[in-house]
């Protein structure tokens, strides 16, 4: 079975630093491969906060996580400084399909790679609904160009 490479930067339109802390450390002296989702996760909460108005504790509307993967292809450590790219590979009426690379600072290549997929519900009844239209137009700045995909 061939495996793909790495994903490189110029794959994702959106980028955030995100640091690596002591307790991300596994007994191999390396980031443990639980921490990557979580790198995935805090990087789509900031853009989905800043760029989308998403308020995560009052907003009637919000994204649940449906489907994660993850593939690693070198290792990452305390302190390293990283970089978590993010571009939206598929927006449907109430899901998103993120995928996200993961740098360390400075590097070309992805650490790993992934995707994200949230469905986004009613807070209330937790039952998909539209995605409201600002989270959606910020979503949509994130779509790749069909050739990037």
């Amino acid at each position: 079975m061939s495996r793909r490479p790495p994903t490189t930067r110029s794959a994702y339109r959106w980028h955030v630093p995100l640091e690596t802390r002591w307790m991300d450390m596994d007994v191999y002296g390396h980031v443990n491969n639980v921490v990557y989702y979580s790198y995935f996760d805090t990087a789509i909460a900031h853009y989905l906060m800043r760029e989308g108005g998403l308020d995560p504790w009052r907003s009637p509307v919000v994204g649940f996580a449906v489907d994660t993967g993850c593939r690693f292809h070198r290792a990452l450590a305390f302190p390293d400084r990283l970089e978590a790219g993010l571009v939206v590979a598929h927006l449907g009426t109430s899901s998103c399909r993120y995928e996200i690379g993961i740098f360390r600072a400075g590097e070309d290549s992805a650490a790993a790679d992934g995707h994200f997929v949230h469905v986004f519900v009613d807070r209330a009844s937790q039952r998909p609904v539209p995605i409201p239209t600002a989270l959606r137009a910020a979503l949509a700045r994130l779509l790749a160009e069909p050739a990037e995909r």
